[in-house]
C-alpha cells in the first residue's frame, strides 16, 4: 500500500495543478500567455473531464486538469492526473480536494507481486491542506487496494489458509479476536461449508474464519464474505472459459475483510462479527454430488441441484451463525451469480435487502461516493422455484429466470426472522480500466456499505 501519496501541506515546494471545467476553460485561458495557450492547443486541451495538460511557466511548469465541476470534486476527478503526470510533488491551486483524494491514491495502485512494474513513473504525491481528511481518505483507499490485491492473487497463493493469514493480520492490527474452525469441528458446526470444501487438497482445506471486535454491549453488526478461493464448479464442472476468472470467487471475502478493517480502524461503535467461510470448490472422489442432501447449521436440509451453486451453501451456514448473535444489521458480499451481471453489468453490484430504508441508505451512500449499486427484487413469489421433493430446499432452480433474485431468496431462508439484512451480489472485477480503476480485481459496493455504516453508527 502506498500510504504516502497524500501528505499534509506544510508549504513544501510543489508543482501546482489548476482544475477547470470545459465551460470554465475559456475564461481561465485568458489568464495565460499566448505561448501557454498555444501549448495547450497543441495538446488539444479544452477542459473535458479527465484531460491532463502541461503548461510551461518560465523555467518551470504547472499542470491543468479537466473536471466536470471544480467546486464539487468527485472521487475520480484527480485520478487521471495521478496516472499521467510525471513523478513529483503536487498541490491543487484550490484549497479543497474533497473526495478527489480517493482517486489520487487508488489511481497509483499496481499489482506487482509477480512482475516488476517497468512502466511506473514513480510516485506522485499530493499535498493537502485538509489534514483531518487525509487519514480517512488513505484508510478508504487502502481498503479498496486490499480488495484488489486479494482478488488479483491467483488461487494457489490465495487459498483458505492465505485468507486466514489476512484475517489474522487484521485481528492483530486492531486488537480483535480471530477464531478458526476446521476439520471435524467444521464438519459438525458448519456442515455445508465442510461439504463444499472437502474435496480440496489438504493445503487448501476448508475453514470458517470468525473475527470479533468491539464493545460487547454495542449494537451487533455482522459482515460476511463468500470465500470460494477457486470455483471449478465441482462435479458440475465449469467449461474452461468459465474458470478463467474463478480466482476472484473469493471477492466477497475480500470485501468483508476490507470493510471490517475500516470499521475497526475508525473505531465505529459496534460489536463486529466478521465471518468468512473459506473453501475451494474442487473435484475429487469425495466431492459433494448433484442429488446429495446436506444438513445446514440452521437445521434445514438442502438438496443439491447443482454443485456450481456452492457459494450460497457456505454463506447459508455463515448467515445462520451470524444471526445467533441477534444482530442489528447483517451485510454479506458475494460473487454469487452470473445472472446479476446479465441484469446490471460488471460495474453495479446487485443489492437485495429486506427493508426499504436500508436499501435507500445504501443506494444514497453509493451515489454520494461514486460507488453505485442497484436494487433488485427479493420477490417471495419466486421462492417456490427452490422447492425440493425430498429436502427443505433445493440450492438451484432450473427454469433460468431471475437467477440473482432466486439465489438471494435461498440466502433469505437462513437469515433469522426480523433481522435487517443486505446482500451484495458483486462482480469484484473490472474488465476494462477507468481513471483510478485499473483492470482486474476491484471493490464494488464496499464504499457504499462503509459510508452507510458510518452514518448509521457513528
Amino acid at each position: 500500500m502506498k500510504d504516502d501519496l497524500i501528505q499534509p501541506d506544510r508549504g513544501q515546494q510543489a508543482i501546482t495543478i489548476h482544475l477547470v471545467s470545459k465551460d470554465g476553460f475559456p475564461e481561465f485561458a485568458k489568464t495565460l500567455s499566448g505561448p501557454q495557450r498555444a501549448g495547450l492547443a497543441g495538446q488539444k486541451f479544452v477542459g473535458t473531464a479527465f484531460q491532463v495538460g502541461i503548461v510551461p511557466d518560465g523555467d518551470a511548469w504547472f499542470a491543468i486538469g479537466g473536471v466536470r465541476n471544480p467546486a464539487e470534486l468527485s472521487s475520480w476527478c484527480l485520478a487521471k492526473l495521478a496516472e499521467e503526470l510525471p513523478a513529483g510533488i503536487y498541490r491543487l491551486a484550490q484549497d479543497d480536494a474533497g473526495k478527489g483524494l480517493h482517486g489520487w491514491q487508488t489511481a497509483q495502485y499496481r499489482f506487482t507481486r509477480y512482475r516488476e512494474d517497468k512502466d511506473s513513473e514513480g510516485p506522485r504525491v499530493l499535498l493537502s491542506k485538509e489534514a483531518k481528511a487525509i487519514g480517512p481518505a488513505l484508510a478508504e483507499a487502502e481498503a479498496v487496494e486490499l480488495v484488489r490485491t486479494l482478488v488479483n492473487t491467483p488461487a494457489e497463493d490465495m487459498g483458505p489458509a492465505e485468507l486466514e493469514v489476512e484475517a489474522e493480520r487484521l485481528a492483530k492490527s486492531h486488537g480483535a479476536k480471530l477464531s478458526v474452525t476446521k476439520g471435524e469441528t467444521l464438519e459438525r458446526e458448519y456442515p455445508m461449508v465442510h461439504a463444499v470444501g472437502r474435496a480440496a487438497a489438504r493445503s487448501h482445506a476448508p475453514r470458517m474464519l470468525h473475527l470479533t471486535w468491539g464493545d460487547e454491549k454495542a449494537p451487533v453488526v455482522a459482515i460476511i464474505g463468500k470465500g470460494v478461493c477457486f470455483d471449478s464448479g465441482g462435479l458440475d464442472l465449469k467449461p474452461a472459459a468459465g474458470m478463467l476468472l474463478m480466482k476472484k470467487d473469493m471477492g466477497g471475502a475480500a470485501h468483508a475483510l476490507a470493510l471490517a478493517g475500516l470499521i475497526m480502524g475508525a473505531g465505529l461503535k459496534v460489536r463486529l462479527h466478521c465471518l468468512v467461510p473459506a473453501v475451494e470448490n474442487a473435484v475429487a472422489g469425495n466431492a459433494f454430488r448433484p442429488g446429495d442432501v446436506l444438513r445446514s447449521r440452521k437445521g434445514l436440509t438442502v438438496e443439491i441441484g447443482n454443485t456450481d451453486a456452492e457459494g450460497r451453501l457456505i454463506l447459508a451456514d455463515a448467515l445462520a451463525r451470524a444471526c445467533e448473535e441477534q444482530p442489528e444489521l447483517v451485510i454479506d458480499f458475494a460473487t454469487l451469480t452470473g445472472a446479476a451481471r446479465v441484469a446490471v453489468g460488471p460495474d453495479l453490484p446487485a443489492l437485495f435487502t429486506r427493508r426499504d430504508e436500508t436499501a435507500d441508505a445504501l443506494l444514497a451512500a453509493g451515489k454520494a461516493h461514486e460507488d453505485p449499486c442497484w436494487r433488485l427484487p427479493l420477490y417471495e413469489g419466486y421462492s417456490e422455484w427452490l422447492k425440493s421433493d425430498i429436502a427443505d430446499a433445493n440450492n438451484a432452480h432450473s427454469n433460468g429466470f431471475a437467477g440473482a433474485s432466486v439465489a438471494a431468496l435461498f440466502l433469505d431462508k437462513f437469515v433469522a426472522d426480523g433481522v435487517d439484512w443486505a446482500h451484495f451480489d458483486t462482480f469484484a472485477w473490472r474488465p476494462t480500466p477507468k481513471p483510478g480503476r485499473p483492470k482486474g480485481g476491484d471493490a464494488l459496493g464496499l464504499r457504499a456499505a462503509w459510508h452507510m455504516l458510518q452514518a448509521r453508527f457513528a
